[in-house]
């Protein structure tokens, strides 16, 4: 295959994902978002690898743009590796969000690709975050590949990135967070702040 045949299938890739995207699923996740705004909650952004990039980004523009208080436990090394080394990875986000007391007016959102699994042992300290947020009520929301895993098991809005290339599951999951959430935190419902570029023009 050429860079040139790589490159088009790619892109049509894209394009096959984002006509495929449930937008039902979208618009539940701004409802969840605003409500929560509305309460006074905050929201707890988590992912691991290119998921913790994606996390703090959106810990910005959803503070910046949409007015809710947000962070993302992958932002404070320190803290994160303290707990890794003292308790362990598996618990490590769960003590963390335990350390912020969450609440039921808080949210959850997860950014991975593959949801997490308690059965094959993957990403455990999502599923254990999981089950804390469930026991605190806190709303779920999740961009996940592949089948969603626990993530879409226990979500209240779960948005499952379709998979057209088995190839390229991680890289089409990932880039397709970073749509979803732009999309949301710039929707109507929820932007409170006009951004920089769009205000100058």
């Amino acid at each position: 295959m050429s860079v040139t045949d790589y490159t088009r299938g790619y892109l049509a890739e894209v394009r096959s994902i984002a006509s495929m995207l449930d937008r039902e699923t979208i618009d539940r996740m701004v409802a969840l978002l605003v409500a929560t705004r509305a309460q006074g909650g905050r929201v707890f952004f988590l992912g691991v690898g290119g998921g913790a990039g994606n996390a703090g980004h959106a810990v910005n523009d959803f503070r910046k743009i949409a007015g809710i208080e947000c962070y993302a436990p992958t932002d404070n090394v320190s803290e994160l590796t303290a707990r890794i080394n003292d308790d362990g990875w598996d618990s490590c986000f769960a003590n963390w969000l335990r350390g912020s007391r969450l609440s039921a007016r808080d949210a959850v959102f997860v950014f991975s690709v593959g949801g997490g699994s308690a059965e094959h042992g993957v990403s455990m300290n999502l599923v254990a975050s999981l089950d804390l947020a469930r026991s605190a009520g806190a709303r779920i929301l999740g961009v996940v590949g592949r089948d969603g895993g626990y993530t879409a098991r226990v979500a209240d809005a779960c948005l499952v990135i379709p998979t057209v290339s088995p190839a390229s599951v991680t890289p089409h999951t990932e880039e397709f967070q970073a749509v979803i959430w732009h999309l949301i935190v710039s929707h109507p419902l929820l932007r409170a702040n006009r951004m920089k570029w769009e205000a100058a023009l």
